[in-house]
């Protein structure tokens, strides 16, 4: 590699049994992972929410540019706003507002049997938001000006790890992606060069919650994996 400014790359050395234990552990853990449709108004601390963020925040990233910011919300009445104008855009993807559907009809197929519709009430219910735009330009500095790279890669691997973060302190959680989502952008006070990728739902799951059983199938590891 070219001369550069370094430090010491730091990481425990496990044993191959150790090693074997954590990533088993963490698999099983995450199998327990389920999107969820109704959630709990019960608060949860905003020292996990924080956590969780700096947790997304460590995630690989083009040039180390960290292109992303989580805009948290919790005001009801944001929280509201936010809701009514998710819905009005389903009801135009599902067509519920008299026009044809904007989706197709193989598309509407597909979700038929996780039971979706443009009802989206725990966009209100949970007790946190957390709507993640994708910052097309500013650098580290966060300047407006300077390009980002591979920001679609970087985003999406740390919103996986926002997930996984949330899920490992106990909150359910759900990922909503109303499109358009331009919307987002004034919602949240957020610049014009940066693109909501989506919203995370966050809290506890309702008392009566429940999940489609379309969701329990998972391709196995012959079918996702290969070795060469």
């Amino acid at each position: 590699m070219k001369p550069h400014e370094t430090v010491p790359y730091s990481l425990p050395r496990l044993s191959d049994e150790e090693s074997i234990t954590r990533a088993r552990a963490m698999r099983d853990r995450l199998k327990q992972r389920r999107t969820c449709r109704y959630f709990s108004d019960e608060p949860v601390p905003r020292e996990v929410i924080e956590a969780a963020i700096e947790a997304a925040a460590t995630a690989p990233n083009g040039a180390n540019h960290q292109p992303w910011h989580f805009a948290v919300v919790a005001s009801p009445a944001k929280k509201r706003a936010i809701r009514l104008a998710a819905e009005a855009e389903e009801r135009r993807f599902y067509g519920e507002d008299g026009d044809d559907p904007k989706a197709s009809e193989q598309w509407l197929a597909a979700l038929s049997d996780l039971g979706t519709d443009a009802d989206k009430p725990f966009l209100e219910t949970a007790p946190y938001l957390i709507v993640v735009f994708a910052q097309r330009k500013g650098g580290i500095e966060e300047d407006g000006v300077t390009q980002n790279y591979y920001v679609s890669e970087s985003v999406g691997i740390a919103c996986g790890m926002l997930i996984a973060t949330l899920h490992e302190a106990g909150l359910a959680t759900l990922t909503h992606t109303p499109s358009p989502m331009s919307f987002l952008r004034e919602a949240c006070g957020r610049p014009e060069w940066e693109k909501p990728l989506m919203i995370v739902v966050v809290g506890h799951p309702g008392a009566h919650a429940s999940v489609p059983a379309h969701a329990l199938r998972k391709k196995p590891l012959s079918q996702i994996s290969s070795w060469l």
